[in-house]
């Protein structure tokens, strides 16, 4: 995210001028002072104690002054040399500007010692001083005092270069406070020391806040920073509450913190959150990297984040380490650590130069090198057209008068005519020599075979809008080096999109519809921004404020204006040429074909895609209407029953159902709604919902349960929705059968006596739906042991085969007499296999049938 400032460049300047300076004078007196280390020990380990003020020695090296002078491990040093033991640092100022042989007092608090007592020591060089033999350990010396003037060097040369961009003046902060993390040793004289530490203060406490803050924004906005972009703030506060918390004892090194401030509780809360901001730095970092959907990008991103994971990960560890377990490094794993941590400003000077983070390399190694040798051959055409004329002028003198110079004047004016035509004619060399200079320093720019190659191969395999946004955008700069580049892509709703380029949001769509956009689709060819309008039309002003300087339109199949291509000035300073324009239109040519494709793609896919949850949902509807179905058979004595269904697409409009009224009373219910598929299965599960809400009254009235069923069905539905119902109460203590045909195809009984004609069970009203009221008759017949009763829909009967013949009542006779003794589950798969054999085609209807036996 690249924000400008918008202060003058003047005062950008000098702030960043006085910065710079700053960090500098601090890196050098580190350098000097404070990079050496304590130069004297006694000889003892200590741990600072905030809420006491006292140095606990937790041990005391065996032979050490320290042992010498009687100090032992638990003992707490209360004062040193006469100055009371205030922070964390006081041991290291008072030891600083001793030397080996020197005395010091010390004054002590022993357990079981009532009052306090002195100690005298006397100073040896410290194991970690200047003075230490050995070459590996001095180069490791010499490692931690550079340490800082990477971080200075990246980070100022990075503002310098872009000091109006905000993004440059965080790199310079986070650098500046990386420089301050290492400790001080207090060796500097007293004003250059102050500086130090109050320098050290502030941005030793922030540098947490920075971390999180720049990664939260750059290269890119991390996903994080979306989704809570108040966090940033949050934590760069913090970072700042402890640095002023933390400057009093650095101005005056007597302040003592108050106890809430100096307890090991605070310390351990406010160093647990700031690292708490560096980890979350490291997941914007990271997951900014798995986000960012161009390659170009994740590039960038890539590089930096490998270097600052290699370089600052090891670097956090440690220093935690020593925050919550008092942990330290020699100075040779100390010199390694530098060395990783040098990984994170070079990853980020690697990134500038050869990713083009910033836009930085660009101007600095390719246009200052094309510039050089455009200008330096016109300057050479100049030398060598003038040294020309006075060589042509003196040759041409001598040779018609050599013994006189009266014909020099003459000779000149010859000598310049010459050069004059040698000069036309170096210009009209370096027509074809300016462009072999371009060829060399921008090949890609005007070398539109390799170009259009390797777009169109691309470009057809693009299969979305952001793919081919990408990719238009990243050749477009790999050939003609935009300051700017965004492509812009038609979208589902027809607006033109902008889906590759770093365009702020108020530039993010525009309508084709435009006045502007209208004239540049009319006029099919790029069109140099030398103004604000396109043929008189005014150009968006959003568009203007980002100074394109070349507008391409992408041409759609049928002469639309299907995309738009925005490019800034040419980081050559140079203007777009007519061979540039040509390799446009070619290119915003085939976007646009590829385009249509994609287009036409999307159609097909969403096409796919709504066939895809139709057919997810009708299956989600068969499983409903499936658990519709009765999933527990009430128990009867003298009746085996059994009820399925086919339906001739996933869902249908058959309904079969089991109710016990009673004890020993069952209701057989089979319904055939107007209607297959969705629509059916919708009217089947209103019409079991008002019967199976009302059932209990079958018993003692069965007419008045159906006219009230007839009712809520007419008055749910339309006009043309209706539904034939056969429902049967069967008494089975009596084995007498009771029922209702509402214009249902009659039910049948076969005899257990082979000889006994079938019994139809012909209507005895008319359908439901079609009317309000109904007049409902209440047949019954009594059943005998062995007789089949078989309730069925007209899918059974009117199943055809090929010959267009029904299977009709006659062969579902044939399937069900003389099979007495076989179970009804049994009967019902023999009946449906019979009409599967018979109609072996697309099944038309829904096959519903409901088989009763009575037991002997």
């Amino acid at each position: 995210m690249r924000v400008g400032l918008a202060l003058p460049k003047p005062v950008l300047y000098g702030v960043a001028a006085v910065f710079a300076a700053v960090a500098l004078l601090y890196a050098i007196v580190w350098t000097l002072y404070g990079s050496r280390g304590v130069p004297v020990e006694l000889g003892f380990d200590n741990d600072f104690r905030p809420g006491e003020h006292v140095e606990l020695v937790t041990s005391v090296k065996p032979g050490s002054p320290a042992e010498r002078a009687g100090l032992q491990p638990g003992d707490q040093i209360i004062m040193a040399e006469g100055q009371a033991i205030l922070g964390p640092e006081t041991i290291t100022r008072i030891w600083s500007p001793h030397h080996p042989g020197d005395g010091i007092d010390l004054v002590v608090v022993r357990a079981g010692v009532p009052t306090p007592i002195t100690l005298h020591g006397v100073f040896r060089a410290s194991r970690f001083g200047t003075e230490e033999a050995g070459v590996v350990r001095s180069v490791g010396v010499k490692i931690l005092a550079l340490y800082p003037f990477v971080f200075v060097i990246v980070g100022f040369a990075v503002l310098f270069l872009r000091v109006e961009e905000s993004n440059a003046w965080l790199v310079a902060a986070m650098f500046a406070a990386f420089i301050a993390i290492p400790g001080f040793s207090n060796a500097a004289p007293e004003g250059l020391q102050q500086f130090a530490m109050i320098y050290r203060a502030i941005f030793q406490n922030i540098v947490a806040g920075l971390f999180l803050f720049f990664f939260s924004v750059f290269p890119v906005r991390s996903p994080i920073d979306r989704r809570a972009p108040w966090l940033k703030w949050v934590g760069l506060l913090f970072a700042a509450f402890l640095a002023l918390l933390s400057l009093p004892g650095t101005v005056d090194p007597h302040v003592t913190y108050p106890h809430w401030l100096a307890s090991s509780l605070t310390h351990f809360v406010f160093s647990g959150v700031s690292y708490l901001l560096v980890v979350l730095g490291f997941v914007c970092l990271v997951w900014n990297d798995l986000s960012v959907p161009s390659a170009d990008a994740r590039r960038k991103i890539r590089v930096m984040m490998w270097g600052t994971l290699a370089g600052v990960v090891p670097a956090t560890i440690v220093l935690a380490a020593g925050d919550f377990f008092h942990f330290s490094l020699g100075p040779l794993a100390g010199a390694g650590l530098v060395l990783l941590l040098w990984l994170f400003p070079l990853s980020f000077a690697y990134a500038v130069v050869k990713h083009r983070v910033l836009e930085i390399p660009i101007l600095l190694r390719r246009s200052a090198r094309y510039l050089l040798v455009q200008r330096g051959f016109v300057i050479l055409l100049i030398a060598v057209s003038v040294g020309a004329t006075i060589v042509f002028a003196m040759v041409f003198s001598r040779y018609l008068h050599p013994l006189t110079s009266a014909a020099l004047p003459g000779a000149i004016a010859l000598g310049s005519v010459f050069g004059s035509v040698l000069l036309w004619m170096g210009v009209q060399v370096h027509k074809d020599v300016g462009r072999r200079i371009d060829r060399a320093f921008f090949r890609s720019a005007y070398d539109a075979r390799v170009v259009m190659e390797q777009l169109l191969a691309k470009t057809r395999a693009a299969t979305t809008r952001d793919e081919l946004g990408v990719l238009l955008e990243y050749h477009l700069r790999e050939a003609l080096h935009p300051s700017l580049g965004a492509a812009y892509l038609e979208s589902r709703d027809g607006q033109l999109s902008v889906v590759a380029g770093n365009l702020p949001p108020a530039c993010a769509r525009y309508s084709p519809s435009e006045p502007a956009l209208r004239e540049l689709s009319k006029h099919g060819k790029p069109w140099d921004v030398s103004g604000s309008a396109i043929n008189g039309e005014p150009l968006p002003g959003s568009l203007l404020a980002v100074g394109p300087e070349c507008l391409v339109p992408i041409p759609g199949r049928d002469g639309r204006l299907a995309g738009l291509i925005v490019l800034g000035p040419r980081l050559s300073e140079e203007p777009y040429s007519g061979e540039d324009k040509r390799l446009l239109t070619l290119i915003a040519s085939q976007v646009g074909v590829a385009l249509d494709s994609i287009l036409l793609g999307e159609k097909i896919a969403e096409r796919i895609e709504e066939e895809r949850r139709a057919t997810q949902e009708l299956e989600f509807a068969r499983q409903v209407q499936a658990r519709l179905l009765p999933q527990k058979l009430p128990a009867m004595e003298n009746l085996e029953y059994i009820g399925g269904c086919l339906p001739a697409r996933k869902v249908g409009g058959d309904y079969y159902d089991f109710l016990e009224l009673r004890p020993q009373r069952l209701g057989m219910v089979l319904a055939d709604i107007a209607g297959k598929g969705v629509p059916g299965a919708l009217l089947m599960a209103n019409l079991q919902a008002n019967l199976r809400s009302q059932y209990a009254m079958a018993v003692e009235d069965l007419p008045r349960l159906l006219a009230s069923v007839n009712r809520l069905f007419f008055q749910s539905t339309d006009q043309s929705s209706y539904a034939t119902l056969f429902f049967a109460d069967y008494d089975d203590s009596t084995r007498v059968l009771r029922y209702v045909n509402c214009g249902h195809l009659p039910a049948l009984i076969l005899h257990a006596d082979e000889e006994a004609q079938p019994l139809w069970l012909n209507s005895t009203s008319t359908v439901l739906g079609l009317f309000e009221n109904l007049t409902i008759e209440v047949s019954e017949v009594n059943l005998a042991p062995g007789d089949i009763v078989a309730i069925y829909t007209d899918g059974v009967t009117e199943a055809a085969n090929q010959a267009g013949e029904e299977f009709g009542e006659s062969r579902l006779v044939d399937a069900l007499r003389g099979k007495n003794n076989l179970s009804a589950e049994e009967l019902l798969k023999r009946v449906f296999d019979d009409v599967k054999r018979f109609s072996p085609g697309e099944q038309q209807d829904d096959i519903t049938l409901v088989i009763a036996r009575c037991l002997g």
